[in-house]
């Protein structure tokens, strides 16, 4: 197990990440201009499915739903990654160091950025119209990389707070400055041990702002896309993308939970 010295270094890692996720409001706030036109100008097909978003998201962390993923998977590649520690069942994640939690979660980000990059250009192949199967479809990836992430640090996904928790990495995947400011303060709480679930209308706005952003991600896919083929290349880069930067919010804020669960636990003794 890691020294309280190599936790801390991985903290301030962590933490210089954090900031340099403040440096993004201004030319957030600017591109989101044209968005505002494209918006009037989408068919309300598609409205109609990037509103369903919300309503999929409270139904994930009532119950899991169809989103529920298995750790089975994500067992076995830390078995194969860890040399001594053969974990079995969640609760024995808690024995393996922070470096292999690292790497399994770093692999899956790199499949599922690839996953995700295959269902753009497949998406974008047929225009604006397949884009009605893109928006669930990367919601799904998004969650299931986000729970499998989970796992790979100890968390279990069957827990309703954890499932909170992983909305609000998504939350902070797609947030600008002042959203991810007050999303690191909320879940600070988790790792104080002062978080209780909150009533599902407490939670609504947060998700709104998923869901807005969400539309305005896609905003450019549905102007390139109405031109069939061409969206191939466009759907695959912003899908690749989009799916990046929600696996490295949920790797570096799970990370610096189970860091500091660990100084804790160091201080205890």
């Amino acid at each position: 197990m890691e020294n309280r010295e190599t936790l801390q270094e991985m903290l301030k890692e962590i933490e210089e990440w954090e900031k340099d996720q403040k440096g993004l409001w201004f030319w957030e706030r600017f591109s989101r201009i044209p968005f505002k036109i494209i918006d009037k100008l989408t068919p309300a097909f598609i409205q109609k499915k990037i509103g369903s978003l919300l309503d999929e998201l409270g139904s994930f962390v009532q119950s899991g739903g169809k989103y529920l993923t298995s750790e089975k998977g994500v067992l076995k590649r830390l078995r194969e990654q860890n040399n001594g520690i053969n974990p079995e069942t969640i609760e024995d994640i808690d024995k393996v160091p922070v470096a292999v939690m690292n790497a399994v979660s770093e692999s899956i980000q790199k499949n599922r950025g690839n996953m995700a990059t295959v269902q753009g250009a497949t998406t974008g192949f047929g225009g604006v119209f397949t884009l009605a199967v893109d928006i669930p479809a990367l919601l799904g990836l998004s969650l299931k990389t986000l729970q499998d992430i989970a796992v790979c640090y100890g968390y279990d996904p069957n827990d309703k707070k954890e499932r909170a928790f992983i909305v609000k990495c998504l939350q902070f995947s797609s947030a600008d400055v002042v959203g991810k400011k007050a999303i690191l303060e909320d879940l600070a709480l988790y790792r104080n041990g002062e978080y209780e679930y909150a009533a599902m209308a407490s939670q609504l706005q947060g998700w709104r702002e998923v869901v807005y952003t969400y539309r305005d991600n896609f905003g450019w896919k549905k102007l390139f896309q109405l031109v069939p083929i061409a969206g191939v290349f466009f759907g695959a880069f912003i899908n690749k993308s989009m799916m990046q930067d929600v696996a490295e919010a949920g790797i570096m804020l799970y990370q610096k939970r189970r860091i500091l669960e660990r100084m804790n636990k160091k201080d205890e003794l």
